[in-house]
Formats: structure tokens, sequence, C-alpha cells
């Protein structure tokens, strides 16, 4: 039995009672929303992971990409060494260190077997990866051209990559003829924008057939169920500028992917929805819940969302202003974006700020959202704050490391003010006798 089947026949399992005692709720209620498909707890059973749960009545989690390139800055691929190796997993740790719940390996380029298989062995996080970039990367260097790739190269990148003990998957099978359509149909600002949406159009145009992954769905769910990794369904047609926000493309992706998430569910795999990329300030709460309208209240992942196109270098404020409406109107599990967002692969620098402002951005639904941990949180700041405790503070922050070093950097030496007011400081002040 998957963990899903599990949860739909009634058992109550250690990952489910672990959950709950993180998320101050009853045993019951994750289970009773695992079984509805409202909450996933993402754990491929080959690798044993801390488990969290993603979904509605629980916690908003942060996810973090990290993952090589292809190409290193002077051109041409990036054979690399072990020091390719070691930096991910430099950035796998500064991630974790900010206090992301999940990570993703998003690594192309020849070492990127390797670089998965020590991200897992040493991420104490559940782990998720996007099986086309391996598929397609493995078919240039064997010469075949990406318009031959075949459902079984697909399964096969699947399988391994389950057998490593990946958690959960980005599968971008919403992206068929009918979401083609629509795309062209409509036209666009700015074209598609992922990396695996443009693979599985390109091998579309090229074929003039159906794509592989959409046609072998549920060979997809098969293996998926074998290993209980959980599916995310991937948003190929994700707008990638806010002019083609809640376009045909989008939505038609969309209610297929409605469609996929019940095969899925009836198949006993756990299933995350995709969405909904560049999308205006206004427009985030009608995207989020039309997503979890046309796709059964499953757990919605976005990537920012990015609420303005021109925000490069700072795009992780872009994405954190989004991500805390989107969570508060209903998404459950955001994406971080860092700074180099769009510019170029981001530094250990750009994921740990990457990390903080997402986590800044769920923290800010929690508390909207009446989470209580968040509010007790909230409450004891206020109180470090009234007495002046530094230290208190300091543990309180989601960033504690930056907060601490820029007071010690600004020379109040022991005093209990900050260098904003000084003596003139009006909690000391209020803190006064009488």
């Amino acid at each position: 039995m998957t963990h899903k089947q599990k949860a739909e026949a009634g058992l109550l399992t250690a990952a489910m009672e672990r959950c709950a005692a993180d998320e101050g709720v009853q045993p019951e209620f994750i289970r009773s929303a695992m079984a509805a498909g409202a909450i996933v707890i993402p754990g491929n059973p080959l690798r044993r992971t801390r488990p969290v749960a993603i979904g509605d009545g629980v916690s908003i989690k942060v996810n973090a990409n990290i993952g090589s390139s292809p190409v290193i800055p002077e051109g041409g691929f990036a054979d690399g060494g072990d020091a390719l190796i070691e930096a991910e997993i430099l950035k796998l740790e500064a991630a974790v260190s900010a206090g992301a719940d999940a990570v993703m390996d998003l690594s192309l380029g020849p070492r990127q077997a390797e670089i998965r298989k020590a991200v897992l062995a040493r991420s104490p996080v559940i782990v998720g990866t996007v099986p086309i970039y391996q598929t397609a990367f493995e078919l240039a260097r064997s010469g075949r051209d990406l318009s031959s790739l075949t459902l079984d190269d697909f399964l096969s990148a699947v399988e391994r990559q389950a057998r490593d003990g990946v958690d959960f998957m980005t599968i971008h099978a919403g992206v068929n003829r009918t979401a083609m359509e629509a795309y062209s149909s409509q036209g666009r600002s700015l074209d598609i924008v992922s990396r695996g949406g443009s693979m599985l159009a390109a091998i579309m145009r090229a074929t003039g057939r159906e794509s592989p992954l959409y046609e072998g769905f549920d060979e997809i769910l098969k293996v998926l169920a074998r290993y209980d990794v959980t599916l995310s369904l991937g948003d190929g047609m994700r707008p990638g500028a806010t002019a083609d926000a809640t376009d045909r493309a989008q939505l038609s992706e969309l209610i297929v992917l409605g469609e996929l998430a019940d095969r899925a569910r009836s198949r006993g795999v756990q299933v995350m929805i995709e969405g909904p990329g560049h999308v205006p300030l206004d427009a985030v709460t009608e995207n989020v819940r039309i997503a979890k309208r046309l796709c059964g209240g499953a757990p919605l992942y976005v990537l920012g969302p990015l609420v303005t196109d021109i925000a490069g270098g700072h795009d992780h404020v872009a994405g954190a202003i989004g991500g805390a409406v989107a969570a508060m109107s209903g998404a459950n599990f955001l994406c971080y974006v860092t700074p180099a967002e769009h510019l170029c692969l981001p530094d250990l620098a750009d994921v740990r700020e990457g990390v903080i402002a997402s986590r800044i951005a769920a923290h800010a639904a929690d508390l909207a959202l009446r989470n209580p941990r968040a509010a007790r949180l909230e409450l004891e700041m206020a109180r470090a704050r009234k007495t002046l405790d530094w230290d208190a503070q300091f543990r309180l922050y989601l960033d504690s490391e930056t907060p601490a070093r820029r007071r010690a950097q600004s020379g109040i030496g022991g005093g209990k003010e900050c260098t904003m007011c000084g003596e003139f400081c009006a909690i000391k002040r209020m803190n006064e006798p009488l």
C-alpha cells in the first residue's frame, strides 16, 4: 500500500503522527486530509527523512531549488569534478540552515546523477527532481534529437531517480496538444518559460504527435506508486510575464492537471499542483482559487508567484510579496525565488536570501490564517522587545544571523538600546518607573 492508500484505509502511520505533533493538530486530521488529497507527506520509503505535511490546515512550507548548470561562465559543458558536487552540497546546507522544508535538485549536465545521489545522501529534508531534465540531457549526450524522446526513455529516468530515493517529482504531463492549441490561438507577450514545458512543446511541434508524458501518464503513475513517490504536476504553460497571466494556455493546462490529479489519486499516488508563474498582485488570489477548484483541493505549490517582471536582482522580494498573498489565499508550498532569478545560477548568498524571503512570506500568511504557532512567536517577540532582551529577539527572528551581526557592527556595545534612538529609545523610556 502507498502512504495515501493507508490513509484511505483509516491507518495512522508514524509519519502522520509526527506531522500532527509538529503542526499541533490531531493525527486523525492529517490522516483524513491525506485520504481526501488535501495534504501530502512526500517521503520515499527507500530514504528516511523527517516527514513534513504540505496542504490545507497546516503551516506553509518552503522549498529551495539547487542544482548545477550545464555551462560554466566561459561556456561549454561543465564536466567539473568533485568541486562541482561539493558546490551543490554547500547550497543544500545553506538552504537547510536557513530553514527550508524541502529542496529540489534541478541539475543539468554530465554530473547530474552524481549530484542527485550526493544530495539525497546528505539531505535531512525531502528532495524533489524534474526527471525530464535527465532524460533530455542523456538524449543530447547520446547524439539523439529531443524529438526522438519516447515514453520508455522518460520512464527509465523516473525509475532510476525513484530507486535513488527521490521523494517528489515534477512531471509536466499537462503540456499536451490541447494546451498548445490554446497557446497558439491566443499568443503571448513572452513564450513558454518553463524548461520542461518548452521541451515537450518542442517534441510536439517536431513530431506533430501528442506528448509522450500525457499519452503515457498511467504508466508513469505505476512507477510512482511502486516507489511511493509524490507527484508534483508541473505548470509547463505558466506565464513568464504578468501581461500573460491567466491566459488560455495556462487555464487549458490547469484543467488537464485537475483531470490528471484525479487519476493519480485513484492510483494511490499523492499529488500536488504547480502554478501560477508571473501574476499581477490583484490576480494572485483569483489564480489560487481557480487552481484549487479545478484540481480538487490538491496542495498548491507556487514559484513566487512573481508580481512584477522588472525586479531583476531583487526577484526574491517580488516573489515573497506574491508568495504571502498566494499562501494567505490557499497556496500551501512556496518555492523560493532568489536574487539571481532570470540572471544567473544562484550562489550560496542567493540561496540563503531566497529561503529567508520565502519563510517571511510563509510566516506572514500563517499569521493571517491564524496559525497558533505563528501567533505565539509574534507574542514572544513583542515581549522580548518590551524587555529589550536582544538574545531572545535573535532566537525568534526567522534569520538570526543577520540581526545579530548588524547589532554587533553598530558599535552600541552592551547598551540595551540601539543606534536608531540611543538614549531616546521609546521602549526604554516606557520601561522606566514613574
